[in-house]
């Protein structure tokens, strides 16, 4: 597995594990099993854009368990916010990061934590 595997599968399982396998949108509950992304039935969706963070932003405190099975599943209803700019109702990021007891600076912290070099 390579280092971007790893990370990316490490996000997942704290993400997964944090929500146990619930979707934090719907409530509907999934098993481990169904955490194989080959299956595509949950997601561990980023809250906000990996890419607005210096270190990708793969940390459980921008995660949030969406069920992402179908075009109108919770993944896509989060994602619009990506795509579009605008969420919908109860979908916005800070509304996704008080579903886990989460903020932009709580996430913005954890990313910081993943770069070992003070002197980027």
């Amino acid at each position: 597995m390579s280092k971007k595997q790893d990370i990316r599968a490490h996000f997942r399982d704290a993400v997964f594990t944090r929500d146990r396998y619930t979707c934090r949108v719907c409530g509907r509950v999934w098993s481990a099993k169904d955490a194989d992304p080959a299956l595509g039935r949950i997601d561990a969706h980023h809250v906000l854009d990996r890419h607005l963070f210096p270190n990708g932003g793969y940390v459980m405190e921008n995660g949030i368990t969406v069920c992402a099975e179908g075009e109108d599943s919770c993944h896509m209803k989060c994602e619009q916010y990506h795509i579009t700019g605008t969420s919908l109702p109860g979908l916005h990021p800070d509304d996704l990061y008080g579903m886990i007891g989460s903020s932009l600076d709580a996430a913005i912290a954890a990313d910081d934590r993943l770069n070992p070099d003070p002197h980027r």
